[in-house]
């Protein structure tokens, strides 16, 4: 059955999607069946995993209303698949931005994603959720499906702030609508050593969490920021650059832990 995963921070510009795309890549790259779900409205992550969301029939929105299932609206991207590094993407564009008006008043509206995984859940080994910077009805139906929260942050002042709520959201959602969520890890982005505060927040990151912080690091590396102009990940932008290994190796520690979940 899938282990399913949203990379969520409420604080925005942090690397949720390059996180989500990146990760999802290493994971079919090791081998693993992966389904992708962007619950953005801006719909970077489906344009960073080689799909045009402007040429979608159907969206993660369709299947939100229960208007189609996931196995009718998901896609690949034929450049990944080339690449060795193909997962299945439900993706989104702006319609979905709508979608939080339309659940206000319909029955079962927190876990509507989560039904429509189920149907598909043997499917996969993993199901990554790119969830949008708010707490919002989408993105608490990303958590009331996961069995854990992937953290990506920067290593600096507001960035501990903005966890301090995230944590808090977290812990009201596994005490009133999914008693799985938890936080598997927090993942350093955009790392750089030379910078004496970064070093010392990720000691404190350390010193509070423990082995809730995963061992990758992600460096600040150029080609990971090039790589959604092309729309493909950084893991086929750029397999040789230090960004991409380092993803190659946060996939590898993902599979480790999630065998021990």
């Amino acid at each position: 059955m899938a282990k399913i995963f949203c990379v969520a921070n409420q604080k925005g510009g942090v690397g949720k999607t390059t996180t989500t795309v990146n990760l999802a890549a290493g994971l079919a790259q090791a081998g693993q069946r992966v389904l992708m779900i962007d619950l953005d409205p801006q719909g970077n992550a489906t344009m960073g995993s080689g799909v045009d969301k402007r040429q979608l029939e159907l969206t993660v929105y369709d299947v939100l209303l229960e208007a189609a299932s996931i196995e009718e609206a998901r896609v690949t991207s034929q450049k990944l698949v080339d690449a060795g590094c193909g997962y299945d993407v439900l993706g989104a564009n702006r319609e979905l931005a709508g979608a939080e008006v339309e659940l206000v008043d319909v029955d079962r509206r927190e876990k509507r994603l989560r039904l429509a995984i189920d149907e598909v859940a043997s499917q996969y080994d993993f199901v990554l959720i790119d969830c949008p910077p708010s707490l919002s009805m989408l993105t608490l139906n990303g958590l009331c499906c996961a069995h854990g929260v992937i953290v990506p942050m920067q290593c600096e002042y507001f960035a501990l702030e903005g966890l301090t709520d995230l944590v808090n959201t977290i812990k009201q959602v596994h005490a009133n609508l999914n008693k799985d969520l938890a936080i598997i890890g927090l993942l350093r982005v955009m790392f750089d050593p030379r910078v004496t505060l970064q070093l010392q927040v990720s000691e404190q990151l350390k010193e509070h969490f423990g082995d809730k912080v995963f061992d990758a690091v992600i460096p600040r590396n150029v080609r990971l920021a090039e790589a959604p102009s092309f729309g493909v990940p950084g893991l086929v932008f750029d397999p040789a650059s230090k960004g991409a290994q380092a993803f190659v190796s946060f996939a590898q520690e993902m599979v480790a832990r999630s065998r021990v979940m």
